[in-house]
């Protein structure tokens, strides 16, 4: 029998310090205990004790495991239905098995492959908007949210988003802390934040809601992801959506679509800004690129500047830990995990592994050339999670990234001004402030 997993040797105070930062506190759990570590900060009668996973072999275990060995309904998650409904991302695994069902074919090749012309148009016009000065973060964001906007969901966003994206990452504090802490105020309590909260939950819900209606009205609207929700059935019982849970869905989609995809552009670009000569190479591999042949298949037609999207992932990506709960005693990485543990994927850690990548902390486009991943580990590069609950938008927004970053590189050129990419880590990775950037016409 597998032995039990050893417990953290850092002290109290260390470990709800780690807990806080869960992307670098991975990282500092895994250097203290080791790949496979039990962290506890209460009694388990009060809170399961987390199990933080640092090894390729461990995140396999976690993240390939389905239940009823594992669950999803970790604090974090529930926390977040209770505020914004249940969705794709954070039901338990007895409602995610038929939203899956129904909502994978929205997200297939050939239905996002009807969005490409529309996607790289929307970015072209946003770049050559802009000024001589950017922060990287901002206009990161405005393009996604265009994109995403106007692609999918006929929704044309004001051009600052900056009304949408510090009330998100509000709640995504508030979300975080509730998740972790051990003893928590009922949530019909009105603090603050929790007022923060069902306000701007209301604001997201309503606008949802007025995109629905709208398309409901005009049968002649494009709007691709709420037309295929609207028509989408489950295989099994036949039975749509509900309104409301189009909603719901609508919310966590523009949400986590826009931070994640919006994070790893700025990041992307940041560092191509710091580093000229692959932003001259991918600039010339993108300016070459035949226009149908980009929009037919963005991510074959320019490999070098794909590559640079997956190494922004890498260093830069938005995931910071993926969780789930045990629900029996199983074996990770050769460890006992009794049932109950909160598990711990600390990707952040993974990435920045210096046992897996040489030189980590070094942005390398390279490595992610064919004939250098052929080695890598499968479990060791995890940017949208592994297994059955992986992200159900990795290509999605793998071709908007590519698109929007290709925009940019055909119209300016850009050069950083700072040599820092400050991040914090609420629920998703996100830049903690400004990114300032130059750019030149190109």
């Amino acid at each position: 029998m597998p032995s039990r997993a050893p417990r953290t040797p850092l002290s109290y105070r260390e470990r709800i310090a780690a807990i806080q930062e869960i992307h670098t506190g991975c990282e500092t759990f895994r250097d203290a205990g080791g790949p496979v570590t039990e962290v506890a900060i209460a009694p388990r009668w009060m809170l399961p004790p987390f199990v933080v996973v640092t090894s390729p072999r461990g995140a396999r275990d976690v993240l390939s495991a389905t239940f009823p060995t594992v669950d999803r309904d970790f604090p974090f998650m529930t926390e977040q239905q209770q505020l914004n409904g249940g969705s794709l991302l954070n039901f338990a695994h007895a409602d995610w098995v038929g939203r899956r069902r129904l909502l994978q074919p929205v997200f297939t090749r050939p239905q996002i492959s009807r969005l490409t012309a529309k996607m790289s148009t929307i970015a072209g016009e946003c770049v050559r908007g802009w000024g001589s000065d950017i922060d990287l973060d901002r206009d990161s964001r405005r393009i996604t949210m265009r994109v995403l906007g106007q692609s999918i969901m006929a929704f044309e966003p004001d051009q600052d988003t900056d009304g949408l994206v510090e009330p998100m990452r509000r709640i995504s504090a508030y979300i975080a802390a509730r998740g972790r802490a051990p003893v928590k105020l009922p949530a019909w309590v009105p603090t603050p934040a929790r007022r923060h909260a069902v306000a701007f939950n209301k604001v997201a819900h309503d606008l949802a809601a007025d995109i629905l209606q709208a398309c409901r009205e005009d049968p002649d609207r494009e709007a691709p992801l709420v037309r295929a929700m609207l028509g989408a059935t489950d295989p099994e019982t036949g039975l749509p959506l509900s309104d409301e849970d189009i909603c719901h869905e609508l919310v966590i989609f523009l949400a986590s679509g826009l931070e994640t995809t919006a994070t790893t552009l700025a990041y992307a670009l940041w560092e191509l800004g710091r580093h000229p000569e692959m932003q001259e190479r991918a600039a010339t591999e993108v300016r070459a690129a035949d226009e149908a042949a980009l929009t037919a298949d963005p991510r074959g037609s320019m490999p070098y500047t794909m590559c640079v999207l997956q190494e922004a992932l890498r260093l830069g990506g938005p995931t910071p830990a993926i969780m789930r709960v045990a629900r029996t005693d199983m074996d990770v990485d050769g460890h006992r995990v009794a049932s109950g543990s909160q598990l711990v994927v600390g990707v952040f850690a993974l990435h920045r592994d210096p046992q897996l990548w040489d030189d980590p902390l070094t942005f390398d486009p390279d490595r992610f050339e064919p004939a250098n991943a052929r080695s890598r580990d499968r479990w060791q590069y995890l940017p949208f999670g592994g297994g059955p609950r992986s992200c159900i938008g990795e290509h999605f927004a793998m071709t908007a990234a590519a698109l929007e970053l290709a925009a940019v590189l055909r119209n300016v050129e850009i050069t950083s001004q700072t040599d820092s990419f400050p991040i914090s880590a609420p629920l998703t990775i996100v830049p903690d402030g400004p990114i300032p950037a130059k750019i030149q016409r190109r």
